[in-house]
Protein backbone atom coordinates (compact mmCIF):
# COMPACT_ATOMS: atom_id res chain seq x y z
CA UNK A 1 0.00 0.00 0.00
CA UNK A 2 1.49 3.37 -1.01
CA UNK A 3 2.16 5.79 1.84
CA UNK A 4 1.48 9.46 1.19
CA UNK A 5 2.58 12.35 3.41
CA UNK A 6 0.27 15.40 3.42
CA UNK A 7 1.81 18.64 4.73
CA UNK A 8 -1.09 21.07 5.17
CA UNK A 9 -2.19 23.16 8.17
CA UNK A 10 -5.85 22.28 7.59
CA UNK A 11 -6.46 19.41 10.03
CA UNK A 12 -9.94 18.80 8.64
CA UNK A 13 -8.54 18.34 5.13
CA UNK A 14 -6.12 15.73 6.45
CA UNK A 15 -8.93 13.79 8.11
CA UNK A 16 -11.18 13.89 5.04
CA UNK A 17 -8.43 12.91 2.61
CA UNK A 18 -7.18 10.18 4.92
CA UNK A 19 -10.60 8.52 4.93
CA UNK A 20 -11.08 9.03 1.19
CA UNK A 21 -7.64 7.68 0.22
CA UNK A 22 -8.34 4.44 2.11
CA UNK A 23 -10.96 3.60 -0.51
CA UNK A 24 -8.12 3.35 -3.00
CA UNK A 25 -5.75 1.42 -0.72
CA UNK A 26 -3.60 4.48 -0.10
CA UNK A 27 -2.33 5.26 3.39
CA UNK A 28 -2.26 9.01 4.18
CA UNK A 29 -0.08 10.49 6.92
CA UNK A 30 -0.93 14.09 7.80
CA UNK A 31 1.28 16.83 9.25
CA UNK A 32 -0.16 20.28 10.02
CA UNK A 33 3.17 22.12 10.33
CA UNK A 34 6.28 22.28 8.09
CA UNK A 35 8.65 21.14 10.86
CA UNK A 36 6.40 18.19 11.69
CA UNK A 37 6.13 17.34 8.00
CA UNK A 38 9.91 17.26 7.57
CA UNK A 39 10.17 15.12 10.71
CA UNK A 40 7.61 12.63 9.40
CA UNK A 41 9.42 12.55 6.05
CA UNK A 42 12.50 11.23 7.85
CA UNK A 43 10.54 8.78 10.01
CA UNK A 44 7.92 7.42 7.62
CA UNK A 45 9.76 7.38 4.25
CA UNK A 46 6.60 8.08 2.22
CA UNK A 47 6.23 7.21 -1.46
CA UNK A 48 4.94 10.72 -2.26
CA UNK A 49 4.45 14.10 -0.56
CA UNK A 50 1.42 16.37 -1.03
CA UNK A 51 2.64 19.83 -0.03
CA UNK A 52 0.56 22.97 0.46
CA UNK A 53 2.14 26.26 -0.62
CA UNK A 54 0.47 28.34 2.11
CA UNK A 55 1.88 27.09 5.42
CA UNK A 56 2.54 28.74 8.79
CA UNK A 57 6.06 30.06 9.51
CA UNK A 58 7.52 28.49 6.36
CA UNK A 59 5.93 28.42 2.91
CA UNK A 60 5.67 25.31 0.75
CA UNK A 61 8.39 26.45 -1.65
CA UNK A 62 10.88 26.61 1.21
CA UNK A 63 9.78 23.18 2.44
CA UNK A 64 10.10 21.78 -1.10
CA UNK A 65 13.64 23.14 -1.25
CA UNK A 66 14.51 21.42 2.03
CA UNK A 67 13.02 18.13 0.89
CA UNK A 68 14.99 18.24 -2.35
CA UNK A 69 18.25 18.72 -0.47
CA UNK A 70 17.96 15.21 0.92
CA UNK A 71 15.30 13.31 -1.02
CA UNK A 72 13.97 12.72 -4.54
CA UNK A 73 10.53 11.66 -3.26
CA UNK A 74 7.77 12.76 -5.67
CA UNK A 75 6.02 15.99 -4.65
CA UNK A 76 2.57 17.30 -5.61
CA UNK A 77 2.07 20.91 -4.55
CA UNK A 78 -1.28 22.46 -3.60
CA UNK A 79 -1.96 26.15 -4.15
CA UNK A 80 -5.04 28.26 -3.54
CA UNK A 81 -3.98 30.70 -6.22
CA UNK A 82 -3.34 28.29 -9.09
CA UNK A 83 -0.91 30.86 -10.51
CA UNK A 84 1.27 29.74 -13.43
CA UNK A 85 4.20 31.55 -11.78
CA UNK A 86 3.76 29.38 -8.68
CA UNK A 87 3.86 26.28 -10.86
CA UNK A 88 7.04 27.39 -12.59
CA UNK A 89 8.70 28.13 -9.24
CA UNK A 90 7.61 24.74 -7.97
CA UNK A 91 9.09 22.99 -11.01
CA UNK A 92 12.33 24.88 -10.56
CA UNK A 93 12.51 23.56 -7.01
CA UNK A 94 11.75 19.98 -8.12
CA UNK A 95 7.99 19.52 -7.69
CA UNK A 96 6.42 16.83 -9.89
CA UNK A 97 2.86 18.13 -10.23
CA UNK A 98 0.44 20.86 -9.10
CA UNK A 99 -3.16 20.94 -7.92
CA UNK A 100 -5.05 24.23 -7.48
CA UNK A 101 -7.40 24.59 -4.50
CA UNK A 102 -10.26 23.86 -4.23
CA UNK A 103 -10.00 20.44 -5.84
CA UNK A 104 -11.98 17.24 -6.16
CA UNK A 105 -10.51 14.44 -3.99
CA UNK A 106 -10.94 11.95 -6.84
CA UNK A 107 -8.79 14.11 -9.10
CA UNK A 108 -6.09 14.32 -6.45
CA UNK A 109 -6.13 10.52 -6.11
CA UNK A 110 -5.77 10.24 -9.89
CA UNK A 111 -2.83 12.64 -9.84
CA UNK A 112 -1.20 10.69 -7.01
CA UNK A 113 -1.65 7.38 -8.85
CA UNK A 114 -0.32 8.88 -12.07
CA UNK A 115 2.79 10.31 -10.41
CA UNK A 116 3.45 7.02 -8.59
CA UNK A 117 3.18 5.09 -11.86
CA UNK A 118 5.43 7.57 -13.64
CA UNK A 119 8.09 7.76 -10.93
CA UNK A 120 8.10 4.10 -9.93
CA UNK A 121 6.28 4.20 -6.58
CA UNK A 122 5.32 0.66 -5.60
CA UNK A 123 5.29 -0.49 -9.20
CA UNK A 124 8.34 -1.12 -11.35
CA UNK A 125 8.30 0.59 -14.75
CA UNK A 126 8.48 -1.58 -17.82
CA UNK A 127 11.75 -0.23 -19.21
CA UNK A 128 15.07 -1.67 -20.37
CA UNK A 129 17.49 -2.46 -17.55
CA UNK A 130 20.46 -0.29 -18.48
CA UNK A 131 21.32 2.63 -20.74
CA UNK A 132 25.02 3.32 -21.21
CA UNK A 133 26.68 6.26 -22.91
CA UNK A 134 30.12 7.81 -22.74
CA UNK A 135 30.42 9.15 -19.21
CA UNK A 136 26.80 8.34 -18.39
CA UNK A 137 25.30 5.13 -16.97
CA UNK A 138 21.56 4.84 -16.30
CA UNK A 139 20.44 1.76 -14.36
CA UNK A 140 16.68 1.77 -14.95
CA UNK A 141 16.07 -1.32 -12.81
CA UNK A 142 17.67 0.30 -9.77
CA UNK A 143 16.68 3.83 -10.79
CA UNK A 144 20.22 5.16 -10.39
CA UNK A 145 22.36 7.39 -12.61
CA UNK A 146 26.14 7.74 -12.66
CA UNK A 147 28.04 10.57 -14.33
CA UNK A 148 31.74 9.98 -14.91
CA UNK A 149 31.61 7.11 -12.41
CA UNK A 150 29.99 9.11 -9.60
CA UNK A 151 26.34 9.08 -8.46
CA UNK A 152 24.09 11.76 -9.95
CA UNK A 153 21.26 13.02 -7.74
CA UNK A 154 18.18 13.75 -9.87
CA UNK A 155 14.60 14.62 -8.99
CA UNK A 156 11.95 12.25 -10.30
CA UNK A 157 11.04 14.61 -13.16
CA UNK A 158 14.70 15.05 -14.14
CA UNK A 159 15.21 11.29 -14.04
CA UNK A 160 12.14 10.57 -16.16
CA UNK A 161 13.19 13.19 -18.69
CA UNK A 162 16.69 11.72 -18.92
CA UNK A 163 15.31 8.18 -19.41
CA UNK A 164 12.90 9.49 -22.07
CA UNK A 165 15.76 11.11 -23.99
CA UNK A 166 18.27 8.29 -23.51
CA UNK A 167 15.73 5.64 -24.58
CA UNK A 168 15.22 7.50 -27.85
CA UNK A 169 18.65 8.80 -28.95
CA UNK A 170 18.53 10.93 -32.08
CA UNK A 171 14.79 11.55 -31.85
CA UNK A 172 13.71 15.18 -31.59
CA UNK A 173 11.02 15.77 -28.97
CA UNK A 174 8.86 18.89 -29.08
CA UNK A 175 7.98 20.57 -25.78
CA UNK A 176 4.40 19.37 -26.09
CA UNK A 177 5.54 15.77 -26.64
CA UNK A 178 7.80 15.94 -23.59
CA UNK A 179 5.01 17.23 -21.39
CA UNK A 180 2.55 14.66 -22.68
CA UNK A 181 5.07 11.89 -21.95
CA UNK A 182 5.98 13.12 -18.48
CA UNK A 183 2.82 14.70 -17.13
CA UNK A 184 -0.18 13.72 -19.22
CA UNK A 185 -1.79 17.14 -18.77
CA UNK A 186 -2.34 20.30 -20.83
CA UNK A 187 1.02 20.82 -22.52
CA UNK A 188 0.28 24.29 -23.86
CA UNK A 189 -0.26 25.71 -20.39
CA UNK A 190 3.04 24.36 -19.09
CA UNK A 191 5.23 24.61 -22.20
CA UNK A 192 7.63 27.04 -20.49
CA UNK A 193 8.30 24.49 -17.76
CA UNK A 194 10.05 22.15 -20.22
CA UNK A 195 12.84 24.65 -20.79
CA UNK A 196 13.29 24.99 -17.03
CA UNK A 197 13.41 21.22 -16.58
CA UNK A 198 15.87 20.70 -19.45
CA UNK A 199 18.09 23.52 -18.18
CA UNK A 200 18.16 22.00 -14.70
CA UNK A 201 19.03 18.57 -16.09
CA UNK A 202 21.78 20.02 -18.27
CA UNK A 203 23.35 21.71 -15.27
CA UNK A 204 23.51 18.44 -13.38
CA UNK A 205 24.92 16.63 -16.44
CA UNK A 206 27.49 19.44 -16.78
CA UNK A 207 26.29 19.83 -20.35
CA UNK A 208 26.59 23.03 -22.38
CA UNK A 209 24.35 24.45 -25.06
CA UNK A 210 27.28 25.43 -27.32
CA UNK A 211 28.91 21.99 -27.31
CA UNK A 212 26.24 19.61 -26.05
CA UNK A 213 27.44 16.20 -24.97
CA UNK A 214 24.01 14.76 -24.19
CA UNK A 215 21.09 17.15 -24.85
CA UNK A 216 20.99 19.30 -27.97
CA UNK A 217 18.54 22.10 -28.63
CA UNK A 218 16.83 21.86 -32.01
CA UNK A 219 15.95 25.51 -32.50
CA UNK A 220 12.29 26.15 -33.17
CA UNK A 221 11.40 22.52 -32.47
CA UNK A 222 12.57 21.05 -29.17
CA UNK A 223 15.36 18.80 -27.91
CA UNK A 224 17.22 15.66 -28.92
CA UNK A 225 19.59 13.29 -27.12
CA UNK A 226 23.03 13.12 -28.77
CA UNK A 227 24.99 11.07 -26.23
CA UNK A 228 27.50 8.69 -27.77
CA UNK A 229 26.99 5.04 -26.89
CA UNK A 230 29.57 3.61 -24.52
CA UNK A 231 31.93 1.03 -26.05
CA UNK A 232 31.14 -2.59 -25.28
CA UNK A 233 32.97 -3.86 -22.17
Amino acid sequence: MPRILLIDDDDKLGELLGAYFKRFDIDLIAANHPALGLEKLEQEHPDLVILDVMLPEQDGFSVCREIRRKSSVPIIMLTARGDVTDRVVGLELGADDYMPKPFEPRELVARVQNVLRRTGGREEPEEPGRLRFEGLDINVERRTVELEGGPLDLTTMEYQLLVLFASNPGRTFTRDEILNELRGIDAQLFSRSVDILVSRLRQKLKDTTRQPRYIKTVWGTGYTFVGAEAPSP
